[in-house]
């Protein structure tokens, strides 16, 4: 079974940056894809970012893309998300997801973290 934990939300202001981090137990996950998705108040969960398993391909959801930062290492079994010019939209609570393959349906991930709050006042 794969644990995953993430990490590094918190209250912020407009245009602040922060770093996700998620941690995965369980399992070496450098043969899988790693992902972030989000949920906002009262809406359902969408995607975010996902990276395969090298880096070598990575996608972002238009309402993040040249914002948000997907990476990984696999030497710690990490994944994180570097969010910066965050906007009162981008509060929500993060997870962090593990599949075979890099993708923006939810359906493609078999593992899910708890997930982490971030919150952006104005």
């Amino acid at each position: 079974q794969v644990q995953l934990v993430e990490s590094g939300g918190g209250l912020v202001q407009t245009g602040a940056s922060l770093r996700l981090s998620c941690v995965a137990s369980g399992r070496t996950l450098d043969s899988y894809a790693m992902g972030w998705f989000r949920q906002a108040p009262g809406k359902e969960r969408e995607f975010v970012a996902t990276i395969n398993w090298s880096g070598g391909l990575v996608i972002y959801s238009d309402s993040v893309k040249g914002r948000f930062t997907i990476s990984r290492d696999n030497a710690k079994n990490t994944v994180y998300l570097q969010m910066t010019q965050l906007q009162s939209e981008d509060t929500a609570v993060y997870y962090c997801t593990t599949g075979l393959h890099a993708a923006r349906a939810q359906g493609a991930y078999n593992f899910w973290g708890q997930g982490t709050q971030v919150t952006v006042s104005s």
